[in-house]
């Protein structure tokens, strides 16, 4: 399983948004000179975190976007499976009927079982932890740059 752009791309932005949650909203251009992304890109990713709830927007000349949902209750499952699907390690882990030999396969079961231990991991990590560790590292910073 190997994370996309989108995936970490979608991880960054909520962590822009995380750390300079409590000031004006942020617009994407600040996003981008911030996580060195295109604009564009930061466009299309940033409607699948507001369709997913985790983001809200706001209208105006002092609009922009805000993070929708405390970071406490986020989680690193939740940021990627927006943006990326649910999070699969081989294929017929999601959609048994993809494979011929989904019955009698005998690695089927390690992959189903690694699977969740990889899903159950990343819903243990939640925004707020990875915002911590970066507060930690770098100190209190109303802004914080490119990281991921």
């Amino acid at each position: 399983m190997k994370i996309s752009t989108k995936g970490r791309y979608g991880l960054r932005i909520m962590l822009d948004l995380a750390l300079n949650d409590g000031t004006k909203p942020r617009m994407i251009h600040q996003i981008a000179k911030s996580q060195q992304i295109s604009e564009k890109y930061i466009s299309r990713l940033i409607i699948k975190l507001r369709k997913a709830g985790m983001v809200s927007s706001i209208r105006g000349a002092k609009g922009g976007y805000r993070i929708a949902q405390t970071p406490e209750t986020l989680t690193l499952l939740e940021i990627l499976e927006a943006m990326e699907g649910p999070v699969s390690i081989v294929g017929c882990v999601r959609h048994p009927g993809s494979c011929k030999v989904t019955e009698e396969c005998a690695a089927r079961e390690i992959w189903c079982t690694l699977n969740e231990e990889i899903r159950s991991s990343m819903a243990k990590v939640t925004l707020r932890e990875i915002v911590e560790k970066y507060r930690a590292k770098h100190g209190e910073t109303d802004h914080f740059d490119y990281c991921i």
